[in-house]
């Protein structure tokens, strides 16, 4: 980790940190108490509801709760189409604190929602909370990228993916029964996230705003000197200052690019292509199938309903636990290979899941099925889960990146929301063997990875593109 200072450290933490907390904590926050809200909802928020009925038959509370869930990927959406926008206008660091301001709303809103009686509220909270993750999914990663120094790029682009799924364990903890997953408690626990909002305002400030911003969008060439400087701590920065200036030479040529371009021009097309498929692969994974059937085969494996939860929760640690080894890995064993390792990994067990579920009436096939769940978290840790997030920074000049990160970040909330709205009809069709589909996808992205993706590990920006030129 040659190159980490306090200061570098600070500026992660004070952005990635709590920006990618949002984003982990509320996708995660309203699965544990699902029964206890959906009860609120059928008794006392919607009126017309078949009290005769249980909250989980109740046509009218499933249909609200459902959009309750999906307009969180909507607000994602919303988000990554604002992200290119609002990074040029107001800067990464300056954004990142702007987006605080949704945060604030969206607790109110949720927090405020059941004393109101108003699904309505909890609804547009939701929203809200989404289109802050979908920005901060796209500002985050560009501002790790612009201020981390090229040799730990990978590392410090880890880190983003490594919150969400700490967030993720966390609002898995926090909605347990025994904690704030009680009728009385369901309001705090969705309020809870304007807590590192909080000190996200109180922090962020007081570290500077992206050099590479600075020079190549603003002109303002002290003000980007004393950023790096800022940054680097003792280390001299002449070498980055001299890079910075070529690139922005070569951005006075081709001048900011738009989507339109992205699309037309074969030189920045490519990138793009690499970037939504491997943002539509972490999605398209069959990760979030693996999470809901777990408790399931846990089940099968003759764990009660409580020890079936904590199994759960040790699957999630497993995940934080391989995205630190992912961070460690990165900058040594390189992103193409991380992620060939993870999809391979991932259609390995996939087959032998579906395979082994034909025969769980064998109580060891069982065990195997937790192992083979265990195995498939891993997997997906290692690479797909979060090189994603910064492979899309690594692919772009300045003059592109904004855009390319909106575009990359729609993409995934996109394809999160398809698969959030297509899964369960499909198990209900198909069973287990929905997982063959994603067998087949897990294959097919392998084999796009090994062919189309660069390994950009130690490049830099310039490095990237003559690659690309080179290709043409």
């Amino acid at each position: 980790m040659a190159g980490m200072n306090v200061r570098l450290a600070f500026a992660v933490l004070s952005s990635a940190c709590w920006s990618a907390f949002q984003h982990g904590y509320n996708t995660g926050v309203i699965n544990a108490p699902q029964a206890v809200m959906s009860k609120w909802l059928h008794q006392e928020a919607l009126s017309g509801t078949n009290i005769t009925l249980a909250p989980k038959d109740d046509p009218k509370v499933t249909t609200i709760w459902s959009i309750t869930v999906a307009i969180y990927c909507v607000g994602g959406m919303i988000g990554g189409v604002l992200t290119g926008f609002i990074a040029d206008r107001f800067g990464r660091k300056g954004g990142l604190l702007l987006n605080n301001g949704l945060v604030f709303l969206a607790a109110a809103f949720e927090g405020s929602s059941k004393v109101a009686n108003s699904a309505e509220l909890l609804i547009l909270g939701r929203l809200l909370i989404g289109i802050n993750s979908g920005l901060n999914a796209g500002l985050a990663p560009l501002y790790l990228a612009e201020i981390s120094p090229v040799s730990l790029r990978g590392s410090i682009g880890t880190v983003y993916q490594l919150v969400i799924t700490m967030t993720i364990l966390l609002s898995q903890i926090l909605g347990l029964e025994s904690i704030l997953g009680t009728e009385s408690g369901w309001p705090w626990l969705l309020a809870l996230t304007a807590l590192p909002a909080v000190i996200q305002c109180a922090t962020l400030p007081l570290c500077p705003e992206s050099p590479k911003f600075l020079l190549l969008n603003r002109g303002q060439e002290l003000y980007a000197q004393r950023a790096l400087n800022w940054l680097r701590g003792d280390v001299a920065v002449h070498g980055e200052m001299e890079e910075m200036h070529q690139e922005a030479e070569k951005n006075k040529v081709s001048k900011k690019a738009t989507f339109r371009e992205l699309v037309s021009n074969r030189q920045l097309r490519q990138p793009l292509i690499i970037a939504m498929v491997v943002m539509v692969a972490q999605q398209f994974s069959g990760i979030n199938a693996v999470i809901y059937f777990s408790t399931d085969i846990f089940r099968k494996a003759n764990l009660s309903e409580t020890q079936s939860q904590y199994a759960t929760l040790g699957m999630g640690a497993m995940n934080v636990v391989m995205t630190v080894i992912s961070l460690l890995l990165v900058e040594v064993a390189g992103r193409k290979t991380l992620l060939l390792a993870g999809f391979g990994g991932m259609f390995f067990s996939t087959v032998a899941l579906c395979i082994a579920s034909l025969y769980t009436e064998h109580v060891w096939v069982s065990y195997l099925c937790i192992a083979l769940v265990i195995l498939f978290v891993v997997t997906f840790a290692v690479g797909p889960g979060s090189i994603p997030w910064f492979l899309v920074t690594e692919l772009f000049n300045q003059a592109a990146r904004p855009v390319a990160s909106s575009a990359a970040v729609t993409i995934n909330w996109t394809a999160n929301f398809i698969v959030g709205l297509s899964f369960l009809p499909l198990t209900t069709v198909l069973g287990m063997n929905t997982f063959v589909i994603f067998a087949v996808l897990q294959l097919l992205f392998g084999l796009f990875v090994c062919f189309k993706v660069p390994e950009t590990k130690n490049k830099t920006v310039e490095e990237i593109t003559a690659m690309f030129r080179q290709q043409m």
